[in-house]
């Protein structure tokens, strides 16, 4: 096949030799960030790179060097939902801040169903990342066990029970949750129920933990409503539902401030008032807390940080450190406004 001769040659380490005067071994010590380079031959090849426009070529020096120089973000939610979600997102960026400082790429990958998990798993095992982050991961999901079983320097966001050997960045759920929960009972309420969420998942199941522990004997398995999603449409359907259950129901923990935000909005179409028919409060201080009317009393979780540390946690294993046993937990912080 013939050369497509429009197509620009590109630049190469021996034409910015040439251009700079500086030796092939020390413009390659240069573009390397070596030290014992004069700052003469530096700013020689520096300029030469810019007058013949040379670009590292990245795959050629991945080969050589067996690293890819990406990490990838896995995240195990409907893509709707990660849209959504001022959470994800907020750890996404976490995540991408810390990586792009150490000069590595975030790959994100979204979970929506079996087949994206096939095709996953198969991508990770081909070596096109260094190493994986892994949000949202569900108890026996085949990533986070395809993660575990390959070995390479992996972190959660959460706390899946089957993989222990995995470090993981958190909060303390149950303790969060019922935190908040508390704060709720004091303010008079004796009706409290719950629209639950994500039960598949460790913070799903530790903030329902949570609720119960805090309810204690007045706890009404028939007041806990039960979603799979952290979603506004979950809020919408279980406070619908909980109201045809208990009419008379005067508080409300719902499993994230999206679905809190929905519950709202259903109370009002009810003719409902917050909080002087139905206190309600939230979990995660994300902007939804603040969109909703009155403002929403919630857990404010570290989202970036999260991501923040989840990151460095990988870049740690990358530079041949041991990752730790066991996880590390972020604080948490009850934030009250009106909504209770």
């Amino acid at each position: 096949m013939a050369r497509d001769s429009t197509r620009p040659r590109r630049a190469t380490i021996h034409d910015v030799a040439r251009v700079s005067g500086i030796s092939r071994g020390t413009v390659s010590r240069v573009l390397n960030g070596e030290r014992y380079v004069s700052d003469q031959a530096r700013v020689a090849v520096e300029a030469a790179v810019k007058e013949v426009g040379y670009v590292r070529n990245t795959a050629a020096r991945n080969l050589v060097t067996q690293r890819s120089r990406a990490v990838a973000l896995v995240v195990h939610e409907p893509h709707s939902l990660v849209l959504e979600d001022p959470n994800i997102g907020n750890i996404l960026l976490g995540t991408n801040a810390v990586l792009s400082e150490a000069d590595y790429q975030m790959v994100t990958l979204i979970l929506d169903s079996q087949r994206d998990s096939d095709r996953v798993a198969e991508y990770l095992r081909g070596g096109f990342v260094d190493g994986a982050i892994i949000l949202s991961a569900r108890s026996g999901d085949p990533i986070a066990l395809a993660i575990a079983q390959l070995g390479i320097p992996a972190a959660f966001v959460g706390h899946p029970t089957d993989t222990p050997d995995v470090p993981f960045i958190g909060i303390d759920n149950t303790a969060a949750a019922r935190g908040i929960t508390e704060r709720l009972m004091a303010t008079g309420r004796r009706r409290i129920g719950m629209i639950a969420a994500a039960l598949d998942r460790d913070s799903g199941s530790d903030r329902l933990s949570g609720f119960t522990l805090a309810l204690g004997d007045a706890f009404d398995p028939d007041l806990v409503v039960r979603y799979p999603l952290y979603s506004y449409q979950t809020g919408v359907d279980g406070m619908r539902e909980l109201l045809e259950r208990a009419p008379d129901i005067d508080g409300v923990f719902a499993a994230s401030d999206a679905v809190a935000a929905g519950a709202m909005d259903v109370l009002r179409e009810w003719g409902r008032s917050v909080p002087g028919d139905i206190g309600i409060v939230g979990f995660d201080d994300s902007s939804w807390a603040l969109r909703c009317t009155p403002a929403l009393s919630t857990v404010r979780q570290p989202a970036d940080a999260l991501g923040r540390r989840a990151a460095q946690q990988v870049l740690d294993q990358l530079a041949g450190a041991e990752p730790p046993s066991g996880g590390t937990l972020l604080d948490t912080e009850i934030v009250w406004r009106d909504s209770a």
